[in-house]
């Protein structure tokens, strides 16, 4: 296993073998800039630049201007290749028995200027984000909502397992880890009152999360050129964990004919790390449904993907923090092998008709939930939409989200000192307006 000469826990989520890519600013310099993660240390990449970091890797001197810009941009913007090449030089400047000594190791001046302590730094949005769409590809999730509402016997729509089903969400409103929740106001039924037909005005009641996984697009297409399916991969820059916010009460109001609007528009949570495909790439599994994807019969043949290991054995956790509570509690503990469709696919999919997809373009995977209590993804699927409380200690309990609650999502695949991880998407609720 590779070490590095910096002394890194051997549970974080950033070790040398992840290398994740971020923007972070500090009180020092409010300029937001690309860094990488590592260990307890954000690598700024400007400073790291200017001060000769990239001069062994000739490949990157024609590129250096994208380490001072305010998004990761115009890096992902040169393609997996690139990313490649920088995230290795990287680790062999970090790593124990590093080529480089005079880059970093036993450069002071540069390590005082480059290496700043995570906790000092104020993470951003990585890139700027043109268009955001989510997916619905965990098959449990899928089911388990669909018993919900129509029964065992119609659980999954007819299209579920011959296509990845998405909606068209909201950019605007994708916020960094950490950034404050404001509960959404909407119009929702009064079911509780008997004869009732109409909505009314108000908080949603039903305030609920959604853990999932998201890809950064790094190369588009052109308008009315497809991505194909065996290009896929190389169009996706990295990935990071979602927390995509959901008004339920609003949504079941809502839903019918076009699908989620209000109850998803109002916040979108991410977590401010991209971790690359290549640091992923040793983690690549098969679903956990095998003869669902790949060469299934009911993919038509532009789904269908050479290899079925297309999705990461990534372990995910969602931890609930409130005031009741003595401590965090983890309710939620996951794989992301529970998706039905990879990345790829939903990238082929969306871009099948012609639809050009560009630099920094969002895909949420949905709501990823295991098989069983204490593996599901959201509130409405643990409490069976409100009729079962989820039971907290001292006490404490929910039916969904109420204000002050916060939420952290976790992610990470491999082995103690070797994690490659995500750090947290994190999220606490303000009240309404109005209120």
């Amino acid at each position: 296993m590779m070490q590095s000469w910096l002394s890194i826990s051997p549970t974080s989520p950033f070790s040398i073998a992840n290398i994740p890519f971020g923007i972070v600013s500090t009180c020092e310099d409010a300029t937001p800039r690309p860094a990488v993660a590592i260990g307890d240390f954000a690598l700024d990449l400007s400073a790291f630049a200017a001060g000769g970091g990239f001069s062994q890797l000739p490949s990157i001197q024609e590129h250096l201007s994208v380490f001072s810009r305010t998004t990761l941009n115009d890096f992902a913007a040169l393609g997996r290749p690139v990313h490649k090449e920088a995230r290795s030089y990287l680790q062999k400047v970090l790593q124990e028995d590093t080529p480089y000594p005079s880059i970093l190791k036993s450069n002071v001046s540069l390590r005082e200027s480059a290496l700043v302590r995570l906790e000092s730094v104020q993470s951003h949005l990585p890139l700027q984000i043109g268009d955001y769409t989510d997916f619905y590809a965990g098959l449990n999730h899928a089911y388990n909502v669909g018993v919900l509402f129509r029964g065992p016997d119609n659980a999954l729509q007819p299209n579920y397992k011959h296509l990845p089903v998405g909606y068209h969400g909201r950019a605007s409103s994708v916020i960094v880890s950490g950034t404050p929740v404001r509960r959404p106001r909407g119009q929702v039924l009064q079911t509780h009152v008997a004869g009732s037909t109409g909505p009314i005005f108000g908080p949603t009641k039903k305030l609920d999360i959604e853990l999932e996984l998201a890809a950064f697009v790094c190369t588009g297409n052109t308008l009315g050129d497809p991505i194909s399916i065996d290009k896929a991969e190389e169009h996706i820059f990295g990935l990071v964990l979602m927390n995509d916010w959901s008004a339920r009460d609003i949504q079941a109001w809502e839903y019918v004919p076009l699908g989620p609007f209000n109850s998803k528009n109002f916040a979108t949570t991410i977590s401010p790390w991209v971790v690359l495909l290549d640091a992923l790439e040793p983690f690549r599994a098969e679903n956990l449904w095998p003869g669902e994807t790949g060469a299934q019969e009911s993919l038509l043949p532009y789904l269908q993907q050479q290899r079925l290991d297309s999705v990461y054995d990534i372990d995910l956790e969602v931890e609930f923090r409130t005031a009741g509570l003595d401590e965090p509690t983890v309710i939620t503990r996951t794989s992301a092998r529970n998706l039905l469709y990879s990345f790829p696919q939903m990238l082929a999919h969306h871009s099948v008709t012609g639809c050009n997809m560009n630099t920094g373009d969002l895909l949420g995977s949905g709501t990823i939930s295991g098989d069983a209590p204490g593996k599901l993804g959201s509130f409405l699927e643990q409490t069976k939409n409100g009729k079962e409380p989820v039971k907290l200690p001292n006490g404490v309990e929910r039916f969904f989200l109420q204000d002050g609650d916060e939420i952290v999502i976790r992610g990470v695949a491999g082995e103690k000192g070797g994690h490659v991880g995500f750090g947290d998407c994190r999220g606490v609720i303000l009240p309404a307006h109005g209120k």
